[in-house]
């Protein structure tokens, strides 16, 4: 009963602490006052920022190829023979001067292919000086008969008188007339070959001039047998050795040219027709400017090698276009030729422009005036991000006319869109919600270089 009595004891000294905080809460909740509100504070969201400007705008786009010589020349053998005597430096790569002699073949058969027919000419003129002989010969014998023949006339008349008076027998008379027909045929015969000299004559000038004809072409093959190089150039093959037969046709050397080397630049169409200026193709005439193509497109090349650390340039013109677009890539080969191009230059450490090289060539158009470019990252579908002058997010439309590079060009409708002097944002927005409050910085950075990229002085 005792041990009853000490365990209801325990139990109910936990009663006074739950009344206590009973009462705490009680009071807490009669004395709690309401919860005070603050007003909400927009925060401004940082972001860089460009002042948009015109500038004077170069076109330019690039394109890639390999390095070919100008005119690429194939000795081929137009005559055969022994190889005699070959240019000791007459190696694939060494550099010889126009008119070297780096081959020849054994000219002994060609020699005397002339004097043989030399000896021909000279027979032919023995026979028509004896020609000329015989028309004089002839023309004096033809003189001698015809006054013979007036002679025989004159004796038969005086005979028929005779007869007449029967002073002379018929037979004399007869006899008579029988020596002035033989006179007569003397002077045909005579005058019939007389007239056959001349077409004689001719025949013997036809020869003489098929002779002619004969020895040029002797003393030609003789020239042949005499290989000379026709400008400067590089020799790339060599195909044939001391004492070797060259037989008709064979290509015994190649060699290049050195003072214009060409690149076939592949660019797509598109990026082609942005090069061009169309008021300088109002005349224009495809038979008459092929002599004056660069003039009239406008464009000035600038070829470039790239590899490690080395950056070499060359300036270029545009020789021509290429005939056809390629079916696989779809571009257009624009030729762009680079005169001495084995001219070294201390300036930039540019080695020679050498055959099969890869190089970039970038086409650059008539600079364009007035044009608003912007930052490609600054255009979000079709969309920039303007800063107003209370400083909220405006987003404009614009419409591009064309990118190159890191910029985009704007057509003239999308400039009324975005006009010079408005602040647009080149840095990241998330989210972008028109009406915002921005914080703009402005990007001196950016700024610089969309003057050095409308200049054409950054890397495509």
């Amino acid at each position: 009963m005792a041990l009853n009595i000490k365990t209801i004891s325990k139990r109910l000294l936990i009663i006074p602490p739950i009344l206590v905080g009973i009462a705490i809460m009680a009071y807490q909740i009669n004395n709690r006052q309401d919860p005070q509100h603050e007003p909400i504070k927009e925060v401004a969201q940082k972001v860089r920022v460009i002042t948009v400007a015109e500038f004077t705008v170069v076109p330019r786009a690039l394109g890639f190829g390999n390095v070919t010589p100008g005119t690429v020349w194939q000795a081929v053998s137009e005559v055969a023979g022994k190889i005699v005597e070959i240019h000791p430096n007459l190696k694939a790569g060494t550099i010889l001067p126009k008119g070297t002699v780096v081959l020849k073949i054994d000219p002994i058969n060609y020699r005397l292919a002339v004097q043989a027919t030399e000896a021909d000419i000279r027979a032919l003129d023995a026979q028509i000086s004896e020609l000329k002989a015989r028309v004089t010969n002839t023309k004096a014998s033809l003189a001698i008969e015809q006054r013979s023949l007036k002679l025989s006339q004159k004796d038969l008349k005086r005979k028929q008188s005779l007869l007449k008076r029967r002073t002379v027998s018929q037979a004399a008379v007869d006899q008579e007339e029988r020596n002035l027909l033989a006179r007569r045929q003397s002077v045909q015969s005579l005058q019939n070959s007389l007239n056959l000299l001349p077409a004689e004559a001719e025949r013997l000038k036809a020869q003489r001039a098929s002779l002619e004809i004969k020895l040029q072409d002797a003393n030609l093959n003789l020239t042949r047998t005499t290989i000379t190089l026709p400008f400067d150039a590089r020799i790339a093959e060599v195909n044939v050795e001391h004492a070797q037969f060259a037989g008709l046709g064979k290509t015994m050397l190649v060699a290049d040219s050195i003072d214009v080397s060409e690149v076939s630049a592949q660019l797509p169409v598109d990026k082609m027709a942005q090069l061009l200026d169309l008021s300088r193709l109002k005349n224009f005439s495809a038979t008459n400017s092929g002599a004056d193509i660069e003039r009239i497109l406008g464009l000035k090349p600038i070829v470039r090698l790239r590899s490690g650390n080395l950056i070499a340039t060359w300036p270029g013109r545009v020789a021509r276009i290429s005939d056809r677009l390629d079916p696989r890539t779809r571009t257009l080969g624009v030729i762009v030729a680079v005169d001495n191009p084995y001219k070294l230059s201390n300036k930039n450490q540019r080695p020679p422009l050498t055959k099969n090289m890869y190089v970039e060539v970038e086409l650059r158009g008539t600079p364009q005036a007035n044009r608003i470019i912007i930052p490609r990252a600054a255009i979000h579908g079709g969309r920039v991000y303007v800063v107003s002058k209370e400083n909220r997010l405006r987003i404009n439309k614009v419409k591009i006319a064309y990118a190159q590079g890191n910029i985009s060009v704007l057509t003239a409708n999308a400039a009324a869109n975005l006009k010079a002097g408005e602040r647009i944002i080149v840095s990241d927005l998330i989210p972008a919600i028109e009406g915002m409050l921005l914080n703009p910085v402005d990007d001196k950075t950016v700024q610089q270089s969309l003057s050095k990229a409308a200049n054409g002085e950054d890397r495509l």
